[in-house]
């Protein structure tokens, strides 16, 4: 099995919009079949505003199911949407 981890800084102007905006539009992704678990959260407000500001934690069975996921269509849709929100992304994936 692998595990996607993807964790986004959103830019400052309309952050709390664009937080609700991105949990919203990321539940699109349970649409897409190779997806085993996913989760899409927020960073805790008691934590360091130095932490990211949400990410989506994802299950695949293989890479290849992974691979499949980020050509997806639902994918590459909510991928436009926070290009246009994002300041920073980090990402990993590593098997389970």
């Amino acid at each position: 099995m692998i595990r996607h981890i993807c964790m986004f800084t959103l830019r400052d102007e309309g952050k709390e919009q664009h937080i609700s905006e991105f949990m919203a539009r990321a539940e699109s992704l349970r649409a897409i079949g190779e997806i085993r678990r996913l989760e899409v959260v927020r960073n805790d407000l008691r934590t360091p505003a130095t932490n990211y500001d949400v990410a989506l934690i994802a299950d695949f069975d293989t890479v290849d199911d992974l691979n499949a996921y980020q050509k997806s269509p639902v994918h590459l849709a909510f991928g436009e949407f926070v290009y246009t929100v994002r300041k920073e992304r980090a990402c990993i994936d590593y098997e389970l």
